[in-house]
This record gives C-alpha cells, structure tokens and sequence, in this order.
C-alpha cells in the first residue's frame, strides 16, 4: 500500500511564497503594514484534515510569522482543488502547479465536516483531534457561514443554532475563551453561550507540549442584538429629540444599562464560584499600578497630546496606590465593552472570554480585579455616546445630549452592578478612575494611529479622569 504524503499540495517553499502574498490583506494579520520577505515565514507543521471533500483537499497549516518586533503562530486551513468553486473565488490563496488553495472555511462543505468532527469527536491525527461536550445537542445538518464581523479570528455561524471560533493566531495551551466558557457553564452561569465542544491541538511534538485550542463551538444566539447597535441607536434617538432629556426619549437605554450592570455582577460572582478569587498583596498592587505607569509613560512617548500631561496622570496612580488596600483579584472577561454582549429574549448573555488578543497568554488567564471589567464598560459607554459628535460641525447643544446620555447610562449600569453585587464599583474611587485612565490611555493611542478625528474622545477622559473631581 502507497503510503499518503503529508500534506497535500504545494511544497513547503512554494506554499509560503503563495501565503506572504495572500496574508497582508487579511483582516486578522497582525504584521500588515510591515515590510516582509519569504524569510519571515517559517511552516511549523501541516496536518491533512481531509481528502475530496467536494473535490478538494483540506490540510491545517500552521505558520510562523517573525517580524522585527513579535514573533506570531497562525493557524490557517487551507483546501487544494483542480476546479475553484463559484463561492469560494473570493478565498482564493494562489496556485501550484495546476492546482488552486483556497481558505477552506469559506467552503460550507468543508465547514460541514468540521461541525460533525466536533459532534463525533474526531481524531484527525498529528495531535489534532475534535470533541463534544458531553451535555452538547449539535444540529450537524446546519449549514456554516463565514461572518464577516471578526477582527482576530474567524467565526462559523450554523443556522440559528451554534457558532464556531476558529482561533488565527495561537498560543500554546487552553484559550481563555474555551476554559471560562466551560467553568461558567459548570456552575450554571445563566448569562453566557452553552459549550458544545473544539478543536484541540499540540503545537509541538512531546507530551509535555500542553493541548491548544484551535477553535471552539458554543450556542449561537439567533435574533440577539448587540449591545453597541442598541447604545448607539439610542444616542441617535436622543439626537433627534433635542429639546428632550435623556429620559424623556423614547429609546432610552438606562433600563437596559441597569439590566447589564446585574448581568456583569452576576458574571463576576459565578467566575468566582469557577476559579476563585484572591486579595492582592501590597507587591501585587504595586506591579499592577507599576505596569500602567509604565504603558501611560510609553503612550506619552508617541502621542504629544498625552505628553502634556505625563505628570498628572503618574499623579492619578500614585492616588490610588494610596487608597487600595483590599483589592480583589479574580478572573475576569479582559476585553469587556457594548461589542461584547448580546441582548437576547432571555436577558444579556456576555460572549467572548478570549481577553484582550494583544496581551500575553499568561496575563488573559490570569488574575485581575473585577474593576478592569467595569471601567471596560463605562469607556465604550462614553465611546457610543461622543462618537455620534465627532463631527467638527455638531452643535453645542447635541454634545450637551451626547454627554448627558454617556453619564445617565454610566450611572444606571454601576447601580445595576450594585444591586447585584451588594458592592458598588464607585466607593473604589480612586482604583476605578485609574483602572478607567488605563483603558483611555490604550484608546487615545490606538486612535492616535488609526483614526485621528476620533482621539478627542478617549483624550477627553484622561483629562477629566485626572482631575480629582472630574468625571470621564
């Protein structure tokens, strides 16, 4: 018997020259901008996932990527065919030799395959297996799509009733996205997506090498909205009513706002229950407000804006190092904001534990204090109301209303927090402002790049958050 090659399609050489032309316009590259070469590209290990499906090939291709300044393993699935399907023309990678690579994902056969992989627990071999969570009901006749909303990573949506995150770039051992999403469901949290089941792998040979998640399957949330379209259709309610309050506008969200500050309360004690919790010691505070020094100092350095007032933002962290005894840590959601929860028939569910992908694996799972979360949540607050101001022509009267709903609904989710809790995040004062002043530094420095018109607002904050009686 001939024995199978172990991997299908171009050679290694050729298959990187194909994936550095392909790779930089992908939204989830981390090195797009950068000047690179076919040296920059090493393949760790391709695994053929499988053969003729719908006339092609699929392998799992893992990548390294090694700029000056990171160093990125991406994971990609890539099929090889000798006819380009019609709907799979906008995922083509490059040709070799006759034949055609093409994103595998954009295939809703390949994708089939995957979703009854996970419900079968399939073992794909070279340490890339598939599995159920035993409680899991998995429809395996729903058809997958691509959405197009990810940034990092790649979803599956099947039907109405469960999505699959394939994970782009990886780290070696369990994704945060996985293990929440498992320990919550294991002590009955109410307000998130049920497990069905992944897609692990080793990235290395060796039994020491610890299993990685390479994509997760959860309950998808069918006829859901997410939270910044209802905040920002809200504002825009709001708008047009001009000589109206907040409260007095038939879209006012402050119940809304209410209802999540408990579903994040109740989100934080069932983390608890699932990972347990600690209080930082005098060290740990220390390094937790040393690290944002040192990141506000860093910001500083790139955005003038912010250099003006280096001293009094330190200022703001010596404040709070001055008032934080009793600190709780605990796990956290990491990347917590209006994009990350959904409004369902059933209440809020919070989706999307992966943490913030620019951060180390080690720091995601880590401990943090649940404040990190809040303060999240009260930037994109401020994010969804001024971001309909922008406009260098919107009247007075209009950012009068824009700050009046951000603080309206500021207020109404730290009350609903409080309820639930039995702590309000406000009496941390000083620890949330700079928690806060954090999260508004990052923001004013990735707008400061990105979209300049927009760094007035997250400029704003810092400014009023150093001011002992500001407000953001």
């Amino acid at each position: 018997m001939t024995q199978q090659p172990d991997h299908v399609g171009a050679p290694d050489s050729d298959l990187i020259s194909l994936l550095a032309y392909y790779l930089p316009a992908q939204r989830w590259f981390a090195a797009k901008g950068q000047t690179l070469t076919d040296e920059n590209y090493r393949i760790v290990r391709r695994t053929v996932i499988a053969r003729d499906v719908s006339a092609a090939d699929v392998e799992q291709v893992l990548l390294e990527v090694t700029t000056p300044t990171r160093q990125d393993l991406y994971q990609l699935w890539v099929a090889w065919t000798d006819h380009v399907p019609d709907r799979v023309a906008h995922a083509v990678i490059g040709t070799y030799d006759g034949r055609t690579a093409y994103d595998a994902l954009a295939d809703v056969n390949v994708t089939a395959q995957m979703l009854s992989a996970v419900d079968e627990g399939r073992d794909f071999g070279s340490g890339v297996s598939a599995r159920r969570e035993p409680d899991a009901v998995i429809d395996i006749g729903a058809m997958g799509l691509v959405i197009g909303a990810e940034q990092s990573n790649t979803s599956i949506v099947y039907g109405h009733s469960a999505i699959l995150k394939v994970f782009r770039r990886l780290d070696p051992g369990p994704n945060p996205d996985a293990e929440v999403h498992r320990a919550l469901h294991a002590v009955g949290s109410s307000h998130i997506a049920q497990p069905f089941g992944e897609i692990v792998g080793r990235l290395a040979e060796g039994a020491g090498e610890a299993e990685t998640t390479l994509a997760l399957l959860t309950e998808f949330f069918a006829n859901s909205a997410d939270g910044w379209a209802m905040a920002t259709a809200s504002v825009r309610d709001l708008m047009s009513e001009g000589d109206l309050r907040a409260d007095e506008v038939g879209g006012d969200f402050a119940a809304e706002s209410y209802r999540l500050g408990e579903a994040v309360a109740a989100v934080h004690a069932d983390l608890v229950r699932a990972f347990g919790s600690t209080v930082a010691t005098g060290a740990e505070l220390g390094q937790i407000l040393d690290a944002m020094r040192a990141e506000a100092d860093a910001a500083a350095d790139q955005v003038p804006a912010l250099a003006e007032h280096r001293e009094a933002i330190q200022a703001a962290f010596d404040r709070a190092g001055d008032h934080a005894a009793g600190l709780n840590l605990q796990r956290i959601h990491g990347d917590l904001h209006l994009g990350q929860v959904l409004r369902t028939l059933d209440g809020w569910k919070i989706i999307d534990f992966e943490g913030e992908p620019a951060k180390p694996l080690a720091f995601r799972r880590g401990m943090h204090s649940p404040l990190r979360d809040v303060a999240g949540m009260l930037r994109s607050f401020d994010y969804a109301a001024r971001g309909q101001t922008i406009n260098p022509h919107t009247d007075a009267q209009h950012r009068y209303r824009a700050a009046e709903w951000a603080t309206r609904n500021r207020r109404s989710f730290c009350d609903g927090y409080a309820a639930a809790a039995g702590t309000d995040p406000r009496h941390a004062d000083s620890l949330l402002r700079v928690f806060e002043l954090d999260k508004a530094i990052y923001e004013v420095v990735y707008e400061h790049g990105h979209r300049p018109l927009w760094e007035a607002i997250p400029l704003q904050a810092v400014v009023a958050l150093i001011n002992p009686g500001g407000t953001a």
